[in-house]
C-alpha cells in the first residue's frame, strides 16, 4: 500500500474503524475488524497442539496417542489376564468332562462363529462345519491353526488375541461335535474330504 493509499483511507464514523477497499457490496461496506482476543489465542493454542501432536506421533511415536498400539497393548493385556485366570485356577476347576466344553463352546460358537458359519454349522459365508470336507485340514490341530493365525485371504481373522485357549479349545470341541449332523439348507462342500486316523488298538 503506497503513502497516498493510506492517506486516503476512509473510516466508519461511528466506530472510527477504517473500511477494507474493494469489500463493497449492494451499498454494504466491510470494516477491517480486529480478531477478538480470545479466538486469536485459541487459535494459536490449536497450532502448538497439532504442532506438539504431530511431533508426538511422528517423531517420538508415543504409544499413548497411536490408536493401534493403545489396541495391541489392551489386547495383550486381556491375553496375559486370561492365561493368568487360568494358571490360577484349581486343579478340580480345570478338569471338565466333554459335554461341559461342548457347552461352553457352543455359547462361543453362536456369539461369534455362526455370522459366518451359520446357526448350526451349516455354513454361510464360511464353509460348511458339519460334513466330512475340509479346506486346511480337519484335524483338531488344523482347526485350531486356523482359528489361531486366521486366514485373511478368505475373511477368516485371528482370534489368537480374542479368545483365550480355553475358549478356543471349547469351540473347536463344539465344532467337532457338529460332524454328522444334518443342518437345513447345508452349504455345498469345500475343500478335500477328511478321514480320522483309527486308534491302534
Amino acid at each position: 500500500m503506497t503513502i497516498d493509499d493510506k492517506k486516503h483511507q476512509e473510516y466508519d464514523d461511528l466506530t472510527q474503524i477504517k473500511y477494507i477497499g474493494g469489500h463493497d457490496y449492494d451499498g454494504i461496506r466491510e470494516l477491517d475488524n480486529r480478531l477478538p482476543p480470545f479466538l486469536k489465542y485459541l487459535f494459536y493454542v490449536s497450532i502448538v497442539f497439532a504442532t506438539s501432536y504431530l511431533m508426538l506421533v511422528f517423531v517420538f511415536k508415543d504409544d499413548s496417542v497411536i490408536q493401534e498400539k493403545e489396541y495391541q497393548k489392551e489386547m495383550a493385556a486381556l491375553q496375559q489376564h486370561n492365561g493368568e485366570e487360568e494358571a490360577a485356577a484349581p486343579a478340580e476347576v480345570k478338569a471338565r468332562t466333554k459335554d461341559e466344553m461342548i457347552a461352553a463352546g457352543q455359547v462361543t460358537f453362536e456369539k461369534i462363529c455362526s455370522v459366518c458359519h451359520g446357526k448350526f454349522g451349516e455354513g454361510l459365508v464360511g464353509p460348511n462345519m458339519t460334513d466330512e470336507y475340509w479346506i486346511h485340514g480337519g484335524r483338531f490341530e488344523d482347526m485350531k491353526k486356523v482359528v489361531m493365525d486366521g486366514v485373511i485371504e478368505k475373511g477368516m481373522i485371528s482370534y489368537k488375541n480374542q479368545l483365550s485357549q480355553r475358549q478356543i479349545d471349547d469351540v473347536l470341541t463344539y465344532i467337532q461335535s457338529l460332524q454328522g449332523t444334518n443342518p437345513p439348507n447345508p452349504k455345498a462342500p469345500q475343500g478335500e474330504k477328511y478321514v480320522p486316523e483309527e486308534s491302534a488298538e
